[in-house]
Parts: structure tokens; sequence; C-alpha cells
């Protein structure tokens, strides 16, 4: 990282989102530092969302292991550059298990059930970085680019057995208290998608008629400018 960098430790959706985009708006670099892989991927899309240039990087460790914070944060300090040649084995392995082995894993336990009835539907939620790689946040992009390539090869094993596989990319804002946080006084609600509304779609990708299954659908509010 170039720029000035702010260390949030124990990022997540609320204070720390709501700092990551604060000084992400300042210019700053953030670096956001979890247990929890959810809680650090709101707080990133909050700085992404705050500014588009800077440099977001995600970082795992444990707060009751102060072993692991001191590791991490020297890690921090030392990071010349947020190229993706300078991800670790451990981070590759890690957006591997959450993006793709965790989603194999639930489509493994329903699939040979559906397979015997020969009907049900499993949806994955992506986003847009599952169709194009990034220079600064290429983790995210590699964890949804495996979870779209692994939502494709089960749609083309599996749909004629009369199951619906469908990747759902999101491009957009939830209506959620955490983003009217982060947005704050610039919050406007045609910007944003109603989980209700996204909720809908996914129901009437449910019940799609056979002859005409859609295995790729792309949701946004209609004042999303389109950024891909």
């Amino acid at each position: 990282m170039t720029n000035p960098v702010c260390a949030i430790v124990g990022a997540g959706e609320g204070l720390g989102a709501a700092l990551a985009a604060r000084f992400a708006r300042g210019g700053f670099d953030i670096a956001l530092v979890s247990r929890s892989a959810f809680q650090r991927e709101a707080a990133a899309k909050a700085a992404m969302k705050a500014n588009s240039t800077c440099h977001t990087q995600i970082f795992e460790a444990d707060a009751t292991c102060p072993e692991s914070i001191e590791k991490t944060v020297g890690d921090i300090q030392e990071q010349k550059s947020p190229a993706p040649i300078d991800i670790s084995y451990k981070e590759l392995e890690d957006i591997f298990r959450l993006e793709v082995v965790g989603a194999f894993a639930s489509a493994k336990s329903v699939l040979p059930s559906m397979l015997a009835k020969s009907r049900g539907s499993i949806m994955f939620s992506s986003a847009t970085a599952a169709y194009r790689g990034s220079a600064t946040n290429a983790l995210y992009a590699i964890g949804k680019f495996g979870l779209r390539a692994l939502s494709q090869s089960l749609a083309k094993a599996y749909s004629k057995g009369g199951v619906h596989i469908v990747h759902m990319r999101l491009d957009c804002d939830l209506d959620v208290p955490i983003m009217r946080e982060i947005y704050g006084k610039s919050f406007d609600v045609n910007e944003m998608a109603q989980p209700s509304d996204v909720a809908e779609t996914y129901w009437w990708a449910h019940h799609q008629p056979k002859s005409a299954w859609s295995n790729e659908i792309e949701l946004r509010p209609y004042t999303e400018k389109w950024s891909y």
C-alpha cells in the first residue's frame, strides 16, 4: 500500500464499515482484520463504495490470540503494493474455501435428493467481480470467478436431471441498515435494491418453466450506472 493506511482490527458491518468508508474517503488505504470473512467483506464493500480508487486488503486474525494480531499488523505495515502477486497462499486458500468450497458443500448436500425427485433450485448469490478481474481487489474477484465457474459447471452437469442452478449477480447495494449508515445524508432509496424485490426475483427464477431456464441472472436498481 502506498497511501497512508488505516488498519481496522475487528472490522465488521457496523462501526468497522463506517470507519472504513470514512478513512477511504479521506484518501487512506484500508486494511481489514477480523476472524469473520462476512464481516471483513461488509467493511471492504463500504470502503470501495466510499472511494473506488482506494486499496483495500483483508486479513484474517483472532483478537483473542495476541500473537496472530501482532503478526498480522506487522504484515500490514510491510505491505508495499496491493498487486495480485503479493497475495499469500493462505489468503488464496481462504477465499477459495469461503467462495467455492462452501458453496460446493451446500450444493453437494442437496443435489442427490433433488436429482432423485427431478426438481429443485440452487441459487448462488454473487457479484460483478465474477465477471472481471481487479488490480486492487484480486482476492474478491478470484473467489467470485470461482463461484461462477462452479455454478456453470453444476448447471451443465445437472440441469438435464431437472435441477435448476442459477448464478445471481447482484450489481447493487441492498437497502439494509448498514448501507444507510454508510451513505448517511447522501442515502437515496432509489439507488438501492430492496431485499424483498431481490427475493421476488429468486422466487421467479425458482418457478421458471423448464423449457426456458435462466442460468445467469443479473440484478440492479434502475438508477445503477452500469459499472460493468
